[in-house]
């Protein structure tokens, strides 16, 4: 089989089916950097210190242990919407009033408080995650998994544009009380999204009862895949590179000494045309040289352009500089992403979708939040150039990882394998 051309591609970019991909990861990505970038600079303002902040990517554990709910989920449907929208409705819910309790707290009189509220915020957010994921491989072909994910990552740039460009701006001249309330109104469109769109119907029955929904997905992921434990360890290590540097950033930009506005201007609202982009070439790159390919290249793309911030010290704030290596993180991660999503969703039996897609992405998300949580001495001990120089060296194991996998991950146009 031939790869499908352009035309073809960009019919299939405008389904309904993927602009819900696009509304949902806005949904998923605006919380996420409210509890990074800009809580940290609420709290770089505050005076609070470099050690402190980097641990408060502790708040982010939610996102490891997807897997724990995800069996409710699977198991139970909610009296209405049924079993994926009923679910993402009451968290959204949720989550829109954590963020809005979050910006009522106030570093410099309880830090503590300001914890407990960005973990529900993450807590919120990661169960979210978890339904969303499993309405997006539901609802998605097998096929279509490579462009739900490019635009499900455009839509969750977008998300996290908003929360940290527009946010960071707002602040600058509303406070930060204001702007997470802003952020919590934004949740509007993903409420909406979840009412209108359609449940997906897999014809997969429900797990008979709460055991098997806990045991089954891990039994059958194990046992219908000679790599389980490789993918697993590949999944671990893809990004992490590339996720321990982004942790970092909002205080690098600050001590380097760009605004707040130059940073929401620069860093956010530029990039976020490198990113859609990134989501766009990602996708359709997938399907043009399969997915082994597709997560090499965009593997080493973004090694380059993490070791590219070291750059970014010597330079100073000119904001010209700022936005080159910009433009090039966000359309390499854009890429990067999309492959890295995709590959995930392939690998998902949609008997157990929720659980297995936690599963997954809990391990995504490790580096996200434990791992993270040291990168603030490393860059204090390390120094910023050779911080970011040893993180983009952090992505060769999972580059070297991937090589295991060229026998089952399936070239350009060819109809996917069914047991890794």
């Amino acid at each position: 089989m031939t790869p499908p051309s352009y035309r073809q591609l960009l019919r299939e970019f405008f389904t309904g089916r993927m602009i819900v991909a696009a509304l949902m990861g806005f949904a998923s990505g605006l919380p996420l950097l409210l509890t990074l970038t800009l809580l940290q600079a609420w709290l770089t303002q505050a005076g609070v210190s470099l050690g402190e902040i980097g641990l408060f990517a502790l708040v982010g554990i939610p996102y490891t242990i997807k897997f724990l709910w995800a069996p409710f989920m699977d198991r139970y449907v909610p009296p209405l919407l049924g079993r994926r929208r009923g679910w993402l409705f009451v968290l959204q819910l949720l989550l829109a009033l954590a963020i809005l309790l979050l910006g009522q707290t106030d570093p410099h009189r309880n830090l503590t408080l300001v914890a407990v509220f960005a973990l529900l915020v993450a807590l919120f957010s990661a169960m979210q995650d978890t339904v969303i994921d499993a309405y997006r491989r539901e609802s998605l072909a097998d096929d279509e998994q490579g462009l739900g994910a490019s635009l499900y990552v455009w839509g969750y740039r977008v998300g996290m544009l908003v929360a940290s460009g527009g946010g960071l701006i707002l602040a600058q001249y509303a406070g930060f009380a204001l702007t997470f309330a802003a952020m919590a109104a934004l949740m509007l469109p993903g409420l909406v999204t979840t009412l209108f769109a359609p449940e997906p119907d897999t014809h997969k029955p429900l797990p008979p009862d709460l055991r098997t929904a806990v045991v089954g997905p891990f039994v059958e992921f194990f046992s219908q895949r000679q790599n389980a434990l490789l993918i697993l360890l590949f999944i671990l290590l893809y990004k992490l590179g590339d996720t321990l540097a982004t942790t970092m950033t909002t205080p690098f930009y600050l001590e380097l000494g760009y605004s707040k506005a130059d940073i929401g201007a620069v860093v956010k609202l530029f990039g976020f045309w490198a990113t859609v982009f990134g989501g766009f070439a990602g996708g359709i790159g997938i399907l043009r040289i399969g997915q082994y390919r597709a997560l090499w290249l965009f593997g080493l793309l973004q090694a380059l352009s993490t070791a590219a911030f070291a750059w970014l010290f010597y330079t100073g704030p000119v904001l010209g500089w700022l936005a080159v290596i910009i433009a090039f993180e966000n359309f390499t991660g854009g890429m990067g992403t999309a492959a890295f999503i995709g590959f995930m969703a392939n690998l998902t039996n949609k008997e157990f979708t929720a659980t297995q897609y936690a599963l997954l992405t809990s391990l995504m998300g490790v580096p996200r939040t434990l791992l993270a949580a040291s990168t603030g001495y490393m860059a204090q001990d390390l120094g910023w150039p050779m911080f970011f120089i040893v993180c983009a060296l952090l992505a060769v194991p999972g580059l070297l990882l991937l090589t295991r996998f060229r026998g089952w991950l399936r070239p350009a146009g060819t109809p996917p394998e069914t047991s890794p």
